[in-house]
């Protein structure tokens, strides 16, 4: 995922609420709630048969709680289900809309303001539109929370998310709009005719980032921003150790200087830096690495419509060449060691792989840092492309958040928050978000205007807003834009790309621990990695299914068992307490 500041992974939010099991989750926790009313019927009851008056009232409130227990057995769970936006004809300028806007930054002041900016003058625009803003430092929390509310239908309006993530959300019957007849609507929709806004036409969108919004041949986000992977090098090491940056970073160039750079003085130093610490090849986010190699050999990952293609022979090649050289120290990960930008800064890292979204952090005079000043390291840092095994047909990923929309009962409240998206992609909010970190303008529009292109050329006149290694990452997207590539996106896709990413960092970690790696490691490390993610249950969509969405079918075992455990106790619970109210009733 884009951004310096993402948390290392969504396992912790995994054992509350898969993403494939949204409709499971949402009817236990639908029970839960009804079960705290029951308690508290209960609770009256035994008050009441109490007391000599109340034991009629006693017996009736019993029975009362019997008939709200076949009544959520029967009925609990079940939400109407809404319906299809559709485009109204006119905005009602009348009324006063006011919508929740969730949205993520890196702890960025900048960004945060950029944000407070674009709202003050969206609601000059739309005086009767108040847009409420709920800030997150990490998307995953923002996919775990929109999952918790889509069970008790308060989800936001707009929401700053991943495809990936969208596909979850669409388990619920029409809870994410569908923009298709938005983004074409003649007059509110991109470009439309009765905007207060100057907003791109569908035409200025740049289609490989809005390609990258549609599931299943339908648009259920606009892209919001696109970065995507780059390679920071400390050069001086590079030219240090003998040897010369190639046009084009290949796999084997990597893994020869960071081999190269493993030797020490007699001292135990690292000969390169003369520090007792050196990782040459940090990899911030393994998803992508597995993903981006897999991608570059044209072997399996996933099919457009869900299957699961993750665990093949390429794979296994490539997790034994992981393998050694974590075993060697020349390899480790974010999870394991810590944030790439930390140790490339401080000369204990060579090749540092991380977001375009991150190149404020990357280099000795970054504007943004982690570590002290006194341990900086002076280097030239030079920004490429992830390395290739292919130099004529590179191919790297294209990440980003983009913008989706939840439906809501009041068509109206659904226009208003469209308005507000899309304002979210006029040029002032797009360029001065751009300028916040090594992100790229999703419009045309942005990116070949005057100020735009100014911004670019002033590369290097401060180490803030033209910080030029920022601004060569950006150049780095831009002219790679027609290289990039995304990911099938379905409902598990998203935990698709957590386990791609475990599988290195398992190897890695038990590599460097030096444990035995062969097959029989690697075919228990493919079954865990399988169940921890519930890959086995991931069900390719089937092409002629209706939007390619699957029915979930009944709950799973787990949450069955703990529905009838719950009706069995409040079941002893009712007989318990018509025994005791017949059992006073004979006493008096």
């Amino acid at each position: 995922m884009a951004g310096r500041r993402n948390a290392p992974g969504e396992l912790r939010y995994r054992l509350r609420v898969s993403g494939d099991d949204v409709n499971g989750f949402g009817k236990i926790r639908g029970y839960i709630m009804e079960r705290d009313k029951v308690r508290r019927i209960l609770r009256h009851s035994e008050r009441q048969s109490s007391s000599g008056n109340g034991r009629r009232k006693g017996v009736l409130a019993a029975l009362l709680v019997a008939f709200c227990m076949i009544f959520l057995t029967g009925c609990h769970g079940s939400q109407e289900t809404k319906e299809a936006f559709e485009v109204p004809e006119e905005f009602d300028t009348s009324r006063d809309y006011e919508i929740t806007f969730w949205a993520k930054n890196d702890t960025n002041k900048t960004q945060v303001a950029i944000y407070e900016q674009a709202i003050e003058d969206f609601e000059a625009l739309y005086p009767n539109i108040t847009v409420n803003i709920r800030l997150y430092t990490d998307y995953s929390d923002i996919y775990n929370d929109v999952i918790t509310n889509i069970a008790t239908d308060t989800t936001p309006n707009v929401c700053i998310t991943y495809p990936d993530h969208i596909a979850t959300y669409l388990t619920g019957d029409n809870q994410v709009v569908a923009l298709d007849d938005l983004m074409t609507d003649e007059k509110y929709g991109l470009g439309g005719s009765e905007l207060l806004f100057d907003s791109p036409t569908v035409d200025e969108v740049v289609p490989q980032f809005l390609e990258e919004c549609q599931i299943d041949g339908t648009y259920y986000a606009l892209p919001y921003m696109r970065s995507t992977e780059a390679c920071y090098v400390n050069k001086t090491y590079v030219e240090a150790l003998g040897f010369e940056l190639p046009e084009t970073l290949t796999w084997d160039f990597i893994w020869e200087v960071s081999e190269a750079a493993m030797e020490k003085d007699e001292d135990g130093n690292f000969v390169v830096n003369g520090q007792s610490v050196m990782i040459p090849f940090i990899y911030k986010s393994t998803d992508n690495m597995m993903i981006t190699m897999l991608k570059q050999l044209d072997a399996g990952y996933s099919t457009a419509v869900g299957d699961v293609l993750l665990f093949n022979d390429t794979t296994t090649e490539l997790l034994y060449e992981i393998a050694e050289r974590a075993e060697n120290r020349e390899f480790s990960t974010f999870k394991i060691s810590g944030y790439p930008a930390n140790f490339l800064n401080a000369g204990q890292c060579i090749f540092a792989i991380d977001s375009t979204a991150g190149a404020t952090w990357m280099g000795t005079d970054a504007p943004l840092l982690d570590i002290s000043e006194d341990k900086l390291v002076e280097f030239e840092t030079v920004v490429m492309a992830v390395p290739q095994y292919d130099t004529e047909n590179v191919q790297m990923i294209s990440q980003g958040p983009s913008i989706c929309i939840f439906n809501k009962e009041e068509s109206q409240e659904v226009l208003a928050s469209w308005l507000f998206a899309q304002y979210l992609l006029t040029n002032d909010v797009q360029i001065a978000y751009s300028q916040t970190e090594g992100y790229l303008p999703v419009t045309t529009k942005a990116q070949e205007s005057d100020e735009y292109q100014d911004y670019l050329s002033r590369s290097g006149e401060d180490n803030s807003t033209y910080y030029s290694v920022k601004i060569d990452a950006a150049k780095l997207l831009l002219d790679n834009i027609e290289n990039t590539f995304t990911t099938a996106v379905f409902n598990g896709s998203t935990s698709l790309r957590s386990a791609a990413g475990q599988l290195i960092e398992n190897t890695t970690k038990s590599a460097r621990r030096g444990e035995t790696i062969d097959d029989a490691y690697f075919e228990t490390l493919y079954e865990d990695v399988t169940s921890l993610y519930r890959l086995d249950q991931i069900e390719a969509a089937d092409d002629e299914d209706s939007g390619g969405l699957k029915d979930l079918g009944p709950l799973p075992q787990t949450s069955v068992i703990l529905l009838g455990s719950l009706a069995a106790v409040w079941a002893l619970i009712l007989l318990y307490l018509l025994w005791r109210a017949v059992k006073t009733k004979k006493i008096s």
